[in-house]
């Protein structure tokens, strides 16, 4: 018996990490056998009708010669009724769409890795012959059902991933707070402060780094047009943009902060300190100083800085993703 040709269509980077993952794939009840086919490469866009993207995958199964194709984006699908989507399968032409996101993020691969078995083995079902979607939310908005949505469109973008963009930034900010470290108006600053005015300064230089990586990065997506469909996919794109680029600062937050703990405990000497400003110091005084260094090096660093990578930067970003999937739809 001639095994059944599988083809997985991929968008590219975290989709195509993951189907790769899935070549070895057979049926549930271990009969018959799957050649699977992984082919990576953009083949919808967010603004278009998830039929489209149907038809590009049936267009590609006519291409190889397979019998079943799935494709996996990372793009959120949702429905004329504006539900979001986890799968749309037409399962009289054998092909499926499954939005990677709409799986919530957390243990991506096994659960995209038992739907692509499903959907396979149920197009594959002779019996099987009607379209079925499965919607993930009822509704419209991310605060009505799209949360498991967006932390799937957030692990999605990596934000990890920014660091080495943020490379640059980092350096100027560790540069800013060495010297800080050892200026007694700091020390004097720092130690007049109560926790709740150093909470909000970390949270102002947090957003303030937050806010110029989009500014100067453009990644703010504005609709195609005024329908309902375009203003929820900039929401979406915007809300997974804003939450990405902030998981990165904080990253680069914290590291910033334990590089200036270290560095002090290092090279001052509190007591010394204290003596120089008529004040009793001693080493958790170095704790709260290193906190406002973080902040006022994160402002003074980060934000006087130029980004390391652009591109790493606007990878973030689903609308400038996007932007790259039409221009490579176009030129195929």
């Amino acid at each position: 018996m001639k095994p059944t040709r599988v083809g997985l269509v991929a968008d590219p980077a975290a989709p195509t990490d993951i189907a790769r993952r899935m070549d070895d794939l057979g049926p549930f009840d271990g009969g018959g056998a799957w050649d699977i086919s992984i082919v990576s490469e953009p083949f919808t866009t967010g603004s278009e009708d998830v039929d489209a993207a149907v038809a590009r995958l049936q267009d590609r199964a006519h291409e190889h010669g397979w019998d079943v194709v799935v494709g996996l984006t990372e793009l959120p699908l949702h429905d004329d009724e504006g539900r979001h989507l986890l799968v749309e399968a037409d399962a009289e032409r054998r092909t499926a769409v499954l939005s990677l996101p709409a799986l919530g993020g957390l243990r991506m691969h096994a659960r995209a890795r038992r739907t692509v078995r499903l959907l396979v083995s149920g197009m594959t079902d002779t019996n099987s012959e009607a379209d079925y979607r499965v919607p993930l939310s009822r509704g419209h908005g991310v605060g009505r059902g799209g949360g498991r949505l967006l932390l799937g469109m957030v692990l999605a973008n990596r934000p990890w991933k920014l660091v080495p963009g943020l490379k640059s930034a980092l350096v100027a900010a560790l540069a800013t707070g060495a010297v800080a470290t050892i200026n007694s108006t700091v020390w004097l600053l720092a130690g007049s402060l109560s926790w709740w005015r150093l909470s909000a300064a970390s949270f102002i230089s947090v957003a303030l780094a937050v806010a110029w990586l989009v500014i100067d990065g453009e990644l703010w997506d504005r609709p195609d047009d005024d329908s309902l469909q375009a203003r929820e996919r900039s929401r979406l794109y915007n809300a997974s943009t804003v939450v990405t680029v902030t998981a990165g600062v904080l990253i680069c937050y914290v590291a910033l902060y334990i590089v200036s703990l270290a560095w002090a405990f290092f090279i001052l000497d509190p007591r010394l300190m204290g003596s120089y400003l008529h004040a009793t110091r001693d080493y958790g005084d170095l704790f709260v100083l290193a906190w406002f260094v973080a902040s006022a090096a994160t402002v003074g660093g980060g934000l006087g800085s130029g980004l390391e990578s652009d591109e790493a930067i606007r990878a973030a970003a689903y609308s400038k993703r996007e932007e790259d999937r039409r221009n490579r739809l176009a030129d195929s």
